[in-house]
């Protein structure tokens, strides 16, 4: 069966009150610039508590679903069978013209479900789902009813139209993009900094990255795998604008210059000062890192607790860390799930891994660390430095390229 319309359905923004209004536009929005990806015709339009996507004749189904089920906001995508009246046999003779379309001769159990977004429409729903399901009962003798498990779940929405579903494509919820600010991520090569980045965006923020680069010492193939990681991104989260930040002379002067053991964090704390300095120049209101605790030597409570100072000023910039708690496992199901892991695991170092002291401190002492970084007196001058090297790349997901 072609379906004409797709009804969209979303959860939290129901919950917005006066302000779901906005909510509800954002979200058209962003499902009206998704589906221009899949080609021209479609219109996209609120309607009483649902998002309807309205089909050109010809267009890839699986294509607009795959679109739709990945737009933040999105609970639930419902392939409709529509019916542009509300008048009620109408509305019971094409019930049974979309099981038969549907379904055709083969058996099945089935329960009828029924909503009225006008409880002042003369046929309450009780009415809708008995007189829908004694038609399909009287029309295909492989039917029957099962109230308590049914193989298929027959819906019938009368609003503005009627809406005809059976097939419900799980979405993955949160909240429109654009809803909550802007963050600046810092991107690695790893695994979990993209689904650090991806559960922030879930939530309504916009992204932007930045990803530090150490020539020669890492490849331009590890620049370019944390490319693609932001091009895997995008399709859920839109596009991307990536800074890429040469910092090799930083880490040779960290290397050159303070304890071994000691590397690490301060590298991370000057990664952290970067991060914040561009967040500010881009108006973002916090940073995300994809940090676990005790994952690693820099992601002790003690390093976290020494990485987060410098970000207290000038100018105060948050920390967000979506899988702090999370064990690695969970983060990886997470990175199949969204598609980045495959990129991920990519034999290509990154600058953190190569410049790693073999026995870091792991229980940093803020003014021990302090003291060392006062051994490097050049570090403002080569902060500087590093960020004129700035290469911004805007990162869209590959079905852009073509638009």
């Amino acid at each position: 069966m072609q379906y004409g319309a797709f009804l969209l359905t979303y959860a939290e923004i129901g919950l917005k009150g006066k302000n779901r209004g906005k909510f509800e536009e954002s979200l058209r929005m962003q499902v009206e610039h998704r589906v221009r990806r899949c080609g021209e015709g479609f219109k996209v339009s609120r309607e009483d508590g649902r998002i309807l996507v309205l089909c050109p004749e010809e267009y890839d189904y699986d294509k607009v679903v795959t679109e739709l089920a990945r737009v933040f906001g999105v609970n639930g995508v419902m392939p409709v069978k529509l019916v542009p009246s509300t008048e009620y046999e109408l509305i019971k003779s094409e019930v049974v013209n979309y099981v038969k379309e549907v379904y055709g001769d083969k058996p099945f159990t089935f329960k009828v479900f029924a909503k009225r977004a006008d409880k002042s429409y003369p046929h309450p729903s009780p009415e809708i789902c008995a007189d829908s399901g004694e038609l399909i009962l009287k029309n295909f003798p492989n039917s029957s009813v099962d109230v308590h498990n049914p193989q298929e779940k027959i819906w019938v929405e009368v609003r503005k139209n009627t809406y005809i579903y059976s097939v419900v494509i799980p979405g993955i919820g949160g909240m429109p993009i654009g809803t909550a600010g802007k963050a600046m991520l810092l991107l690695s090569g790893g695994i979990d900094s993209p689904v650090a980045g991806y559960m922030i965006a879930r939530r309504g923020v916009v992204i932007e990255a930045v990803y530090f680069h150490a020539p020669p010492y890492t490849s331009e193939r590890a620049k370019q795998k944390v490319i693609d990681l932001a091009k895997e991104m995008a399709a859920f989260t839109g596009t991307i604008r990536l800074h890429i930040i040469n910092f090799t002379d930083i880490e040779l002067y960290i290397d050159e210059n303070t304890p071994h053991d000691e590397i690490t964090i301060i590298m991370r704390r000057l990664m952290m000062k970067i991060a914040c300095r561009l967040a500010e120049r881009e108006k973002c209101n916090g940073l995300i890192t994809g940090e676990s605790i005790g994952q690693v030597a820099s992601q002790t409570i003690q390093s976290l607790y020494c990485t987060n100072e410098v970000c207290n000023g000038p100018v105060y910039m948050p920390v967000y860390r979506p899988v702090i708690a999370f064990d690695k496992q969970e983060i990886v199901d997470i990175a199949q799930r969204i598609g980045t892991y495959e990129t991920s695991i990519e034999p290509y170092e990154d600058c953190c891994t190569i410049f790693v002291a073999k026995h870091p401190v792991t229980k940093p002492n803020l003014n021990i660390i302090k003291a060392s970084e006062a051994c490097l007196p050049d570090i403002e001058d080569k902060i500087n430095e590093a960020i004129a090297t700035e290469d911004i790349i805007v990162c869209k997901a590959d079905v852009d390229e073509n638009l």
